[in-house]
């Protein structure tokens, strides 16, 4: 039997996987001036993430984060349940 990873390595190893997504979707975002942070991930699977520079501002930021970000995500991240901007 596999032995599961400690508690305190899965965490990282997911939001390496988190990390490695939002580094593909940056390139969009940066294009118009924009770029996303990680802020946090909650034991339910909610991701919070912070747009900044001009997505900050934008109008239509909550369609780039639940139809883009978050569609992008949680394909890639299944335990990623819901994302949030903040």
């Amino acid at each position: 039997m596999i032995n599961p990873l400690p508690p305190a390595e899965a965490p990282a190893s997911l939001r390496d996987r988190i990390e490695s997504t939002l580094d593909t979707i940056r390139p969009a975002l940066q294009i118009d001036g924009g770029d996303v942070e990680f802020v946090s991930l909650d034991e339910d699977g909610v991701l919070q993430l912070r747009l900044t520079g001009a997505c900050g501002a934008c109008p239509i930021s909550s369609l780039t984060v639940k139809r883009g970000i978050e569609r992008r995500i949680r394909a890639m991240v299944p335990e990623v349940s819901e994302v949030q901007a903040v």
